[in-house]
């Protein structure tokens, strides 16, 4: 067996361009958590499956069972995705319920601290927040009293 000089060493990225995560250096930015592997699609798994394939050792073949684990976990990640993406709506539209019941009513911050009347919210990924005639904000947390006006 010979070896090629010329060949590159190294890892080889078996990551077709559009899941290969972004060159360092000029237009490339660290501020991103997500890695490429973090948003590789089904298409994507494939063509790393056949690049794998086309690529092994034929002295030591992949075995088919270990693909179908690959493809079957594979399948069952992008599964659990795909529920936490639609809990993740559920989640919010509960936000909005939540959070438009309190408008017109009469609020008091869980320490006790604010109170008023509730004119509209804002609701984040962690809750909501009522925002009060004054200006100021409430947290709609545990502990937050809600009484119609007036009483």
């Amino acid at each position: 067996m010979s070896i090629d000089p010329t060949a590159p060493t190294g890892p080889v990225n078996l990551l077709p361009p559009a899941a290969q995560p972004p060159a360092s250096g000029a237009g490339a930015t660290g501020a991103s958590g997500d890695s490429a592997l973090g948003s590789l699609d089904y298409q994507a798994f494939l063509h790393l499956l056949v690049t794998q394939m086309k690529n092994q050792d034929p002295t030591n073949p992949m075995d088919s069972t270990e693909q179908l684990a690959q493809l079957a976990s594979f399948a069952t990640v992008e599964q659990g995705i795909n529920a936490n993406k639609n809990l993740e709506q559920v989640i919010l539209s509960l936000s909005f319920d939540k959070a438009s019941a309190v408008i017109g009513k009469r609020i008091t911050s869980a320490d006790g601290g604010l109170s008023g009347i509730v004119q509209g919210f804002e609701v984040f990924s962690d809750g909501a927040v009522a925002i009060l005639e004054d200006g100021s904000r409430v947290r709609i947390e545990p502990g937050v009293k809600v009484e119609e006006p007036g009483t």
